[in-house]
C-alpha cells in the first residue's frame, strides 16, 4: 500500500485516460452486471443495502472507499473482505499491465477490485464513485445502471463551487438508454438536463417512486411496478437512511429484479445491514457514537438523528481534513453540543488541531478545546462527558478509524 502512493505525483488526479489505458491492457472481464453509486452522502449506506438485497440473486462484489480500519474493507466479495493474498495478486496483475502509466492510489485500487471480482466469479459489481462521477476512475467501467444518492457541497476544489456544477459532474455516470436513479426529492436542474442530453433513463425520487415512514419505524414504498406496505425498520439508524433505502429499491426495480421486491426479502436484507462508522453506537467505558460525517449536509443528517435518540450531554471530538467546510459542519452540530474538542487526524491533509479549534470557536462563538494527541482528546472527552454523557467522534474517516481501533472490539 505504501508503494502505491509512489506511482503518481498526485494523490487526486481526476481523469479517465490513465485508468482506461491500463484497463485495456489488462483485458479484465467485467461482471455481467455493473452498478455505479455516486452522490455526496449516503453512498456507503446505499452500497451496503444494495449488496444485501442482491445477495440472493447471485455473487456480488462491492468496491467502496475510503476504508475505516483495513484496506480490505474496500473490496468485498459476497460481503466478505478480500484477503491480503487476493489483493496482492490483483495488485501484481495491475502493476504488470501498468508499464509506465502513472496511477493514483485510488485508480490502482479500482483496477485491483475488478481483478478480484473476475477471479472470484462475481456476477454483479457495485462500484462506489470516489469523487464526482464524470472523471472518477470508476467511470472507466461501463455501468448497466446507476444511483446518485444526493448532491451537496463537498470536494469543491475539484468539482465546483455550486450545486448545479457538482451535479453535472456526478451525472457523468449516466449512459444512453441506461437507468439512473436520483434518490433525493430535491433534484438539481442539471441532473434532468444531463439525463436528457445523454439519453439516460432518469428515475426520480418523489416522481417515479415514493416512500412513507411511520413513527414506529415501519414504512412503505411505491415504485413504478411494485408496491410494498408495512416494511420493517431498517438496521441502519437515522431518518436519511429511508431515503437511501427507497433509492436502492428503485434501482432494484429499474434493473428488472422485481422478484426481490417482496416484504420478506426486503425486511430480511435491509434489517440486517451493518456499516461501521455510520451513526454507530459503541458502549465501552462511556456511550460513544462514531460517524464519518464530513460536510454540512452529512452533519445536518447526523444532528437530526441525534435529536431523535440522545437527550444527554454530548461532547464532540472533531478532526477534519483541509478541503472540508469546518464552519458548515460546526454550525449544524453546535445546537446539540455541550463541549467541543479539536484534534489532529492521521492524514497529511489534516487540519492542525489548533487551527481547527480556532475555526470552530469563531463559528459557534464559544471555546473549542485543543488536544493535539488523539489519546488526550479521548481522555478529555471522557472527563467532560461524565457518567451519563455521550461522546460523539466525527469529521473524518481518518479520525473515526483510529478511534474505533482504540474502542475495539466494536459492537
Amino acid at each position: 500500500l505504501r508503494r502505491l502512493e509512489t506511482f503518481s505525483p498526485h494523490e487526486i488526479d481526476l481523469g479517465l485516460d490513465r485508468v482506461s489505458a491500463v484497463l485495456d491492457r489488462m483485458e479484465c472481464r467485467c461482471p455481467a452486471r455493473v452498478v455505479h453509486v455516486a452522490g455526496t452522502n449516503g453512498k456507503g449506506s446505499s452500497v451496503a443495502m444494495l449488496q444485501s438485497l442482491l445477495a440472493s440473486s447471485g455473487s456480488t462484489g462491492t468496491y467502496t472507499s475510503p476504508h475505516i480500519l483495513r484496506y480490505n474493507e474496500r473490496i468485498r466479495v459476497d460481503d466478505a473482505p478480500a484477503t491480503d493474498e487476493q489483493i496482492v495478486a490483483a495488485f501484481e496483475r495491475v502493476e504488470a499491465a501498468r508499464q509506465d502509466t502513472p496511477l493514483t492510489y485510488f485508480e490502482f485500487g479500482t483496477l485491483a477490485a475488478l481483478v478480484v471480482f473476475e477471479v472470484s466469479g462475481v456476477e454483479t459489481a457495485i462500484l462506489e464513485v470516489g469523487m464526482g462521477g464524470r472523471l472518477d476512475a470508476v467511470n472507466a467501467i461501463e455501468p448497466d445502471a446507476g444511483l446518485i444518492t444526493n448532491v451537496s457541497l463537498d470536494h469543491c476544489e475539484w468539482l465546483g463551487n455550486d450545486i448545479e456544477t457538482i451535479a453535472r459532474e456526478k451525472a457523468g455516470i449516466m449512459r444512453p438508454g441506461k437507468a439512473v436513479v436520483f434518490a433525493d426529492p430535491a433534484m438539481p436542474r442539471s441532473i434532468e438536463l444531463c439525463a436528457r442530453d445523454s439519453g439516460a433513463s432518469l428515475i426520480r425520487a418523489g416522481k417515479d417512486y415514493s416512500w412513507q415512514a411511520r413513527d414506529d419505524g415501519h414504512w412503505s414504498w411505491q415504485g413504478r411496478r411494485n408496491r410494498l406496505a408495512d416494511l420493517g425498520p431498517l438496521s441502519l439508524r437515522g431518518s436519511m437512511q429511508l431515503q437511501n433505502a427507497a433509492g436502492v429499491l428503485a434501482l432494484v426495480e429499474a434493473i428488472g429484479l422485481d422478484e426481490l421486491l417482496t416484504p420478506d426479502v426486503v425486511d430480511t436484507a435491509l434489517g440486517s445491514v451493518t456499516l461501521p462508522g455510520r451513526l454507530q453506537s459503541v458502549r465501552r467505558d462511556h456511550h460513544w457514537i462514531v460517524d464519518v460525517a464530513h460536510n454540512p449536509a452529512a452533519a445536518a443528517a447526523l444532528a437530526a438523528a441525534l435529536r431523535e435518540s440522545v437527550t444527554e450531554r454530548i461532547v464532540v471530538v472533531l478532526g477534519m481534513i483541509d478541503d472540508k467546510d469546518v464552519e458548515g459542519v460546526a454550525a449544524e452540530l453546535d445546537p446539540l453540543v455541550d463541549v467541543w474538542i479539536a484534534t489532529n487526524v492521521e492524514s497529511p491533509r489534516g487540519i492542525e488541531a489548533g487551527e481547527l479549534a480556532r475555526r470552530v470557536a469563531n463559528q459557534v462563538n464559544r471555546a473549542c478545546l485543543v488536544a493535539e494527541r488523539l489519546d488526550a482528546a479521548l481522555d478529555n472527552a471522557r472527563q467532560f462527558a461524565g457518567a451519563d454523557g455521550h461522546i460523539l467522534v466525527t469529521g473524518s474517516f481518518y479520525l473515526v478509524g483510529p478511534v474505533m481501533e482504540r474502542l475495539s472490539p466494536c459492537d
